[in-house]
């Protein structure tokens, strides 16, 4: 979220490293190392410049995963981009619940910048997940109904998908649907998939970019510079200066769709904490929540009605400026694979070149 070099400068000296034994944050900056923090991390400050196989340029810089983080590609590659091109794509991880919802209301209040459009990528399978069809099962082969036509499943999938075209419309932007096309998907899928979506007010374009690369996406870039056209007004889902607890409740029922949030005891004493903060009206609201459902448990799908979001912990990123609501099971810092590509990572004490990264 930084904004260029003297912005991530201060926010390397607000990290907080611990806490005394009055309970007062102890940052980097007390501890004098965030100069040399920012010194060693100069350099990472400048996006990745790669290309596609069309070559078309592309910026690769941060982005964690936004059930857990932030979830965005940075500020400085998106400014960086808007000076070369005339259409900039700056992606947001997972879905609109939780990413698109950090991209309106923490990377733009960051930024300063406002998008034209937004893109919900839909798969038929996925619909069919959210539409009733046996859970896939990492390790065994996909079940037979995602590979084979089924109207049904996709329909009643697509509860979730509008639900999430809901959520960007919240924003006053205007939402695309990109279908991301299987080859198991039939006609009867994606025009059923096509005409919920038109009638939920959202513009709809397949594409085939995996198969046909550029000119595959050429009915997703016209539908998205046709939406970029429209007139709208970008409005953030609440002000800053809104206490945190209201913050959490607001996004769990508008967003989430939760009839309401329950806090542990352990979160409502670190919410007034927080809360009593100079700078409280300065912290960006940044929630933790599974990817796989718009509720706190991942088993369920489509558009949950009747539960309650549980807040277990709330945490603080003093360096982004972050309050962190945790819920759920979640997992902060994800698990390596049984068999980890490190284990394979050596260098050769002969020759000094490093091995197994390739």
């Amino acid at each position: 979220v930084a904004r260029d070099l003297a912005d991530m400068r201060r926010r390397m000296g607000r990290i907080i490293v611990a806490y005394d034994r009055d309970g007062k944050p102890v940052t980097t900056a007390d501890l004098e190392v965030d100069g040399a923090m920012t010194a060693w991390m100069v350099e990472a400050l400048n996006p990745n410049l790669i290309q596609t196989i069309e070559g078309q340029p592309v910026f690769v810089h941060a982005g964690p995963f936004a059930n857990i983080a932030i979830g965005q590609s940075s500020v400085i590659a998106d400014r960086v981009g808007l000076k070369l091109s005339e259409y900039h794509v700056t992606e947001s991880g997972f879905g609109a619940d939780i990413g698109y919802e950090k991209f309106w209301n923490l990377k733009c209040h960051y930024s300063g910048l406002t998008p034209d459009a937004a893109v919900i990528v839909a798969t038929v399978r996925a619909l069919k997940s959210h539409g009733g069809a046996p859970a896939p099962v990492p390790g065994r082969p996909l079940p037979r109904e995602y590979s084979e036509e089924n109207v049904g499943f996709v329909e009643a999938g697509c509860c979730n998908l509008l639900h999430h075209i809901g959520s960007v419309k919240k924003s006053g932007v205007s939402p695309v649907v990109c279908i991301n096309a299987f080859v198991t998907d039939t006609d009867a899928e994606i025009a059923r998939v096509r005409e919920l979506c038109e009638a939920a007010g959202a513009r709809v374009a397949l594409s085939r970019h995996w198969e046909l690369g550029g000119e595959g996406a050429l009915e997703l870039a016209d539908a998205v510079m046709d939406a970029c056209n429209e007139k709208t007004e970008f409005t953030p889902l609440y002000d800053w200066k809104m206490p945190f607890r209201e913050r959490i409740e607001l996004v769990a029922r508008e967003i989430y769709g939760a009839e309401g949030v329950d806090f542990s005891a352990e979160a409502e004493t670190r919410l007034e904490n927080i809360q009593k903060r100079d700078d409280a009206g300065e912290l960006g609201l940044c929630m933790v929540k599974t990817h796989l459902s718009l509720s706190d448990d991942p088993a369920l799908k489509g558009a949950p009605r009747g539960w309650r979001l549980k807040i277990r912990d709330v945490l603080i990123y003093g360096g982004a400026g972050f309050v962190v609501p945790v819920s759920g099971k979640i997992t902060l810092m994800p698990g390596t694979g049984s068999n980890p590509a490190f284990r394979r990572v050596d260098v050769d004490t002969e020759t000094g070149k490093v091995k197994g990264i390739f």
